[in-house]
């Protein structure tokens, strides 16, 4: 399946977008990242990804209790396809289709297909959202949008879009928002307490001056049950779905975490207060033992929420 999908967001929100932060579900849809080497991104925002799979396991086991069978199945803003794949192991009958602005990510996609024996059920769209839709051959029947439908401008009128692509009966399922992600205790021992709140405050700035960039922005209640019905469809659920990876962590989450502050620091740059950039910079050095690299109580635990509607 979103994310970790998961573009150019500060804050580990979804694994997307590869700076400041990476957060999503590796995909990236519609971005306008032209500076951005995929190629070179795909390995990390594959990794991310993956760290990132118990908890889409746990959103497929639910969206197949909401869809039933699905036959056809779009991931927008796929990525490198680690979610579409879990998509093709959830629905072992459905075609899945990965729908993604990279045409390197979509190639990682379909090499990771072949290896896990899902390419004969698995084909990609190259374009961005949500134009690109009108290039699938059939309707969907679950169509997955990861930490994606934020990065469009307009925002009702994708979600009205995307719906249009279900089949009738299809289900959209939309996940955006949930919690910011944690890794560190409030206290750490360095620098002053709340580190992470502070980021999280000053993430949400740059998220609202992010919307309003793109183009085409128009402003919306994030009511995403109430943005669904608008768009013609008729909502039947949300829940939320937790990663939560104690202390201490594998290296793969290690390195996840690390990464993420590593893209805050770049990201934030001179907004940082002076003591705060000094306290990243600290937990960001191998050789300093008060750091990501070594330090005993780093955890990953972040929350994802999923909203689903049905085209009736």
């Amino acid at each position: 399946m979103a994310q970790e999908h998961q573009g150019h967001h500060p804050g580990p929100h979804d694994h997307h977008h590869p700076a400041p932060t990476g957060h999503g579900h590796g995909g990236h849809g519609h971005h306008g990242d032209t500076d951005i080497d995929w190629a070179v991104m795909a390995p990390l925002l594959e990794s991310q990804a993956e760290l990132f799979a118990p908890l889409y396991r746990q959103v497929t086991a639910w969206l197949a209790e909401q869809a039933g069978d699905p036959g056809v199945i779009v991931d927008t803003g796929s990525g490198p396809g680690v979610v579409a794949g879990l998509f093709a192991e959830c629905f072992p009958t459905a075609r899945v289709v990965a729908v993604d602005g990279s045409a390197p990510l979509l190639e990682r996609a379909r090499e990771r297909a072949a290896r896990l024996g899902h390419a004969d059920r698995f084909t990609t769209v190259t374009g961005d959202l949500p134009a690109a839709l009108v290039d699938l051959d059939a309707p969907a029947d679950l169509l997955w949008a990861s930490n994606s439908l934020h990065h469009l401008g307009d925002q009702r009128a994708a979600l009205t879009a995307f719906a249009g692509h279900l089949a009738l009966g299809g289900t959209l399922a939309l996940l955006e928002g949930g919690l910011p992600a944690r890794f560190l205790p409030r206290d750490i021992g360095i620098g002053r307490p709340g580190l992470q709140a502070r980021l999280d405050a000053i993430e949400a700035d740059w998220f609202t001056r992010m919307r309003q960039d793109l183009p085409g922005s128009v402003a919306e209640t994030e009511d995403w049950p109430a943005l669904l019905a608008a768009a013609g469809l008729k909502p039947t659920g949300t829940r939320s779905f937790l990663l939560d990876l104690p202390a201490p962590v594998s290296a793969q989450a290690r390195a996840y975490v690390a990464d993420t502050l590593a893209r805050l620091r770049e990201g934030m740059g001179d907004v940082l207060a002076p003591e705060d950039r000094a306290t990243l910079d600290r937990l960001l050095d191998p050789d300093d033992e008060a750091s990501v690299h070594r330090r005993r109580d780093v955890f990953v635990l972040k929350a994802h929420t999923v909203y689903t509607a049905v085209r009736v």
